[in-house]
């Protein structure tokens, strides 16, 4: 479970009562969509012929620039989490991202789902255990626009423990 009881007014759209501008929202699902692909060839990899992860991810891509609707996005993060269902290991967990990316214009704290899986799928992958979840979570925040940079960091704080505790230093 990657949402919070609670929901932080700031990942709430300005339409729903909250404070998240419309801008701000497009930013999160870009991060998400670029968290997600970032680990999608440990699902292609293992699954080559389906195209449903890369779909979300696209489709993520797609909302932000107001060229699909939420409910089309959200449908293909639906899909996406659907062929992560009967897999195991990093290739599930990359499936999930693209799920979750999928799913921000719908709801925008599926942000941190994206990463966190994201980040779960490169753990799985590390057969070392080198470290490689510190390291796509380092490169995650390389990647976070200014202006959602902070806002992104602080719910990574709050909600580490939600998120099987990936965001921690």
């Amino acid at each position: 479970m990657i949402l919070p009881d609670v929901r932080d007014p700031r990942l709430v759209t300005i339409r729903r009562g909250g404070a998240l501008t419309d801008e701000d929202h497009r930013l999160l699902a870009l991060w998400a969509a670029t968290c997600a692909e970032h680990v999608l060839p440990l699902f292609e990899q293992e699954e080559p012929t389906d195209k449903r992860p890369r779909e979300a991810v696209e489709a993520a891509r797609a909302w932000a620039a107001g060229e699909m609707r939420m409910m089309d996005a959200r449908a293909r993060g639906g899909h996406a989490m659907g062929a992560a269902r009967p897999l195991r290991g990093a290739a599930r967990f990359a499936a999930y991202a693209a799920g979750q990316a999928a799913c921000v214009g719908h709801v925008p704290e599926h942000d941190l789902g994206a990463a966190a899986y994201a980040i779960k799928a490169a753990q799985a992958a590390d057969q070392r255990g080198g470290g490689a979840g510190r390291r796509e979570r380092d490169w995650q925040r390389d990647q976070l626009h200014p202006s959602i940079r902070a806002l992104v960091l602080e719910d990574q704080a709050r909600r580490n423990d939600i998120c099987w505790s990936v965001f921690e230093d």
